[in-house]
This record gives structure tokens, C-alpha cells and sequence, in this order.
């Protein structure tokens, strides 16, 4: 029991760098050629940090019993090391280079506790130019069809394998969404995993919890997660154009 709290923060912390879209990749080569290529052509309006920081849920939205965990004091992969196995293609997504929020990419994410840090909620909302969205959304949607377990190791060595199941969480059932069994030393871990798309924007979901196996949560918090976003951003989940464009 003592162990299984880090490594749902650590397997927190890396499934978010896994489906952060946008801000995760890294141009080289070709591909920065044609990113300066891009450049040229008028920008596509994109919602702000500020924005995107608007439109993702909140501690009180959740419930009472949760906090709010600073981004300074989540757990994280050490720094040249991916904490997965067993997926090539999320462990592929982790060791891609992440070149950070800017301008051009505004990103903004939130990890919440409930009691004694059980269940975990993190969501992150990444906005990028609609057709690379587009290519990192497919991406993502393929590594969630082709992972069938998962493994992460803690920095105390302790490790677990996940058993991953496509699920639908929300109301959209072409929604990618993923769910994770696994089991800690007689400790049932139990994680959800979800990606949708806002126009221009990336929302990554990921809820974790120990001692239960039911998904009702998670998809009660998904589907608050999803109607923000719409409130928010003005744009209907699974909408590949940003509000302005679908006048």
C-alpha cells in the first residue's frame, strides 16, 4: 500500500507527457523545414493560455475532498529514463522531446488529489495548427489501440503491469479512451485514460484510483472535463475547426 500511491502519481505524470499533444514534439530535419515553411502563411487563431488555464476543471468543481497538486510537486520520469514497458508506441510518445508551451502551442494542465491522494485526476489542454493536431491526435489514437499492458517502475523499483482496455468514457463513443487494471502487492490499481478534441485543441484525461475498479467516477469527471471545455472554448467535442471557422 505504501508504494502505491507514487507510482500512480509517476504513472499520472508520465501518461500525461505521453498524450500531451502539440507541445511534446520535436522538430528536426524536414520537419522544421517545414515549420519555417508554415510560418509564412497566416496563423491560425488559437485559443490563449489564459484560455486554455480557463477551461479546465478546478478542485471545487471536483468535490470538497480534493486538492490541487502544484506542478513543481509531481511526480515526473527521470530525466533520460522512461518509466514504461511493454508499449512501443506510448513508450515511443514518452521519449519524444518536449519543446514546452509557447505562443504557437499554449498548454496548460492540472493534477488533483482526493483523500490520502486517492483517486488522482490530471487533465491537460494543448491548442497547435489543426492539421498537426490532427496528425498528433491520430497518433495517440493509434498507440491506445495497439497497447495491450503497460509496465511502469517507480524509483523505489517497485512495478506494475497494467492490463489496458479500450473503454468509452464519455458521451462520444469515437472518443479514444483507454482502461487500466493492474495489481500492487494485493493493492488493486485501476486507471482511465481519455483524449478529445476542441477545434484547435487537445484535452488529455487521466483518473487514477486504488481499492476499486469501478469506472462510474472516472466517467462522471471525464464528462465534466468535456463540458467545460465546450463551455469554455466555444467548440464541440470531436469539432476539427476552431468556433470562428464553423460560422
Amino acid at each position: 500500500m505504501s508504494h502505491s500511491r507514487p507510482l500512480l502519481a509517476l504513472a499520472a505524470a508520465a501518461v500525461a507527457t505521453a498524450v500531451t499533444l502539440g507541445a511534446a514534439g520535436s522538430v528536426t530535419g524536414s520537419a522544421r523545414s517545414a515549420s519555417i515553411t508554415l510560418q509564412a502563411a497566416p496563423a491560425e487563431q488559437l485559443p490563449t493560455s489564459e484560455q486554455l488555464k480557463a477551461a479546465l476543471l478546478t478542485a471545487a468543481e471536483l468535490g470538497p475532498d480534493f486538492t490541487e497538486i502544484p506542478s513543481e510537486a509531481s511526480a515526473s520520469p527521470s530525466d533520460g529514463a522512461s518509466p514504461v514497458a511493454g508499449c512501443d508506441a506510448l513508450r515511443a510518445l514518452l521519449n519524444r522531446q518536449d519543446t514546452g508551451a509557447s505562443p504557437q502551442n499554449p498548454h496548460q494542465e492540472a493534477e488533483f488529489d482526493g483523500p490520502d491522494g486517492n483517486p488522482m485526476v490530471t487533465e491537460s489542454l494543448t491548442a497547435e495548427d489543426s492539421a498537426k493536431l490532427t496528425a498528433d491526435f491520430a497518433t495517440v489514437t493509434d498507440a491506445f489501440a495497439n497497447c495491450h499492458s503497460l509496465t511502469f517502475t517507480d524509483g523505489t523499483g517497485s512495478a506494475v503491469t497494467f492490463q489496458v482496455t479500450p473503454i468509452t468514457l464519455g458521451d462520444r463513443h469515437d472518443a479514444p479512451a483507454v482502461r487500466l487494471d493492474g495489481n500492487l502487492a494485493g493493492v488493486v490499481l485501476n486507471g482511465y485514460l481519455g483524449i478529445e478534441r476542441f477545434g484547435p485543441t487537445a484535452m488529455a484525461y487521466g483518473f487514477f484510483q486504488r481499492d476499486d475498479d469501478s469506472s462510474q467516477l472516472a466517467s462522471v469527471y471525464y464528462r465534466a472535463a468535456v463540458a467545460k471545455a465546450e463551455h469554455t472554448l466555444g467548440s464541440t467535442a470531436g469539432s476539427t475547426t476552431a468556433p470562428a471557422a464553423a460560422v
